[in-house]
């Protein structure tokens, strides 16, 4: 149980500290991060119920199951908390910020889910476990947070709305493509699955910089104006 409990949350918690530890600057409380990440691994259970009802209920096909029961119903979940817990929240200063937060809710659902299923299937799944379905639910909330953020301190009324829609649209879209992938690609499914977590990687990798970058100029800019204001 020990070594089934370290193995589900070795990769979230690599994957959650290398985002945290990016921001040099000015990182976030340590106790808002782990609250965030305790919150998505509370997530699970009533995803897990609504899921279950869902499948009893209807007879859903690959794509349905793919984009609605995965895709929309995890990520509208995580969403809608970070929302309504973070995104409002007088932590949530600075650009970045909704990448590290976004990013503690999904991976935080990711480990528990990690944990079950490494119950179920034994530790010489783990590698795998950490290399796509933990990774890949991490990325899709830093992509969450990227625009989150960017909804956060933008003015117009009009690209705020749009933002937010991108904020769940995208995770949404790309989460289901990534289970459609496994569900529905059959023997090429590694063929598929490799380029889309490069990409995946790569394209967050990307947007976290850019992030960070707007995060940095938003801290100097806020000190020097204290500085300024203290010589008054």
């Amino acid at each position: 149980m020990i070594s089934t409990l370290g193995a589900a949350l070795a990769p979230g918690i690599a994957i959650l500290s290398y985002f945290y530890l990016k921001d040099k600057y000015e990182t976030e409380p340590l106790h808002m991060v782990v609250k965030s990440f305790i919150t998505g691994i509370l997530l699970v259970f009533p995803v897990m119920v609504i899921q279950f009802g869902f499948q009893e209920e209807l007879d859903l096909g690959v794509f349905a199951q793919s984009y609605f029961l995965a895709g929309f119903l995890e990520e509208f979940f995580k969403w809608f908390m970070i929302y309504y817990t973070v995104y409002k929240h007088v932590e949530f200063n600075e650009p970045y910020d909704g990448i590290v937060y976004a990013a503690a809710v999904s991976l935080g659902f990711a480990t528990l889910e990690n944990f079950f299923y490494l119950l179920s299937h034994g530790l010489s799944t783990a590698f795998f476990r950490a290399l796509l379905p933990v990774s890949s639910h991490g990325l899709f909330g830093v992509l969450m947070g990227y625009y989150l953020g960017k909804a956060k301190f933008v003015a117009d009324p009009h690209r705020k709305c749009i933002y937010l829609g991108m904020s769940l649209g995208i995770p949404i879209l790309l989460h289901g493509t990534y289970d459609f992938i496994l569900t529905a690609g059959s023997n090429i499914w590694p063929w598929l699955i490799i380029p889309f977590m490069v990409i995946l990687w790569s394209v967050a990798i990307r947007r976290s910089s850019d992030a960070l970058d707007r995060s940095i100029a938003a801290a100097f800019r806020r000190h020097y104006e204290q500085e300024e204001a203290e010589k008054i």
